[in-house]
């Protein structure tokens, strides 16, 4: 499925990926501007279920990653960057995995190679912030807004499916050769030592830890979390 997608920018192709419950226009919008000046082509799709890419949301991840691909094909991009964030940064790391040939490197933020010991008592607490959300009518009236036809209720509601997410495909990292940065922001514990546990499988994985920051990183910190990221894209242009 070819996805909505946001681009700006000429240059080298940078995909930017966002959280769940978000979309490509409303997600790193300051990494769009930064980028976009610096002769990058700036590429932020809705992943399905999200903004306009309408689609069904089973084996959500396998789907999301020929997504990916089929976008990538119809724009015509052989070879990319690629950054995401929490679920946009699960589908990142599996994209580069299957594809990469396709990818020049590769970064990630919020995402988890095992699962936590709490991870039951996450996702639950998770879940009935989900169904606070559901009752705020202003948070309601904007998402309805930035996802059109989706049905964003039932996307969020099956993140936490017991078996949503793809712990063993997230912590075979092992033999990946893509140059990689995880960026984590040093309020949160849990991802801080998911980073670590990146480093230990793949010691070719770069960390950075942006202070000041929590699990959405690119935004709480978006400069610092900006020019992090474009110390790897220069080190990996042409």
């Amino acid at each position: 499925m070819i996805l909505h997608t946001n681009i700006t920018g000429e240059g080298e192709p940078l995909v930017l990926i966002h959280s769940g419950g978000m979309t490509g226009l409303t997600e790193y919008q300051e990494q769009a501007d930064y980028f976009s000046v610096q002769n990058y082509k700036v590429i932020r799709p809705d992943l399905r279920g999200h903004g306009k890419s309408v689609g069904e949301i089973d084996h959500y991840f396998s789907r999301c990653i020929e997504d990916i691909n089929d976008t990538l094909e119809f724009l015509n991009v052989e070879v990319c960057h690629i950054a995401g964030v929490s679920i946009g940064g699960v589908v990142a790391l599996l994209f580069a995995k299957k594809y990469p040939h396709k990818v020049k490197s590769l970064s990630f933020s919020g995402i988890f190679p095992v699962k936590p010991d709490n991870w039951t008592e996450l996702t639950r607490e998770e879940a009935e912030g989900y169904e606070q959300l559901f009752n705020d009518e202003e948070a309601v009236g904007y998402l309805n807004e930035i996802h059109g036809e989706s049905d964003w209720k039932t996307l969020l509601r099956s993140f936490n499916d017991d078996d949503f997410y793809p712990f063993d495909e997230l912590g075979d990292v092992s033999s990946l050769k893509i140059p990689t940065l995880c960026i984590v922001g040093d309020k949160e514990e849990l991802e801080i030592s998911a980073v670590t546990t990146y480093k230990m499988l793949n010691p070719t994985f770069n960390i950075s830890v942006i202070p000041f920051a929590g699990h959405l990183v690119h935004r709480e910190q978006p400069d610092l979390y900006s020019k992090t990221l474009e110390i790897l894209l220069m080190k990996h242009r042409g």
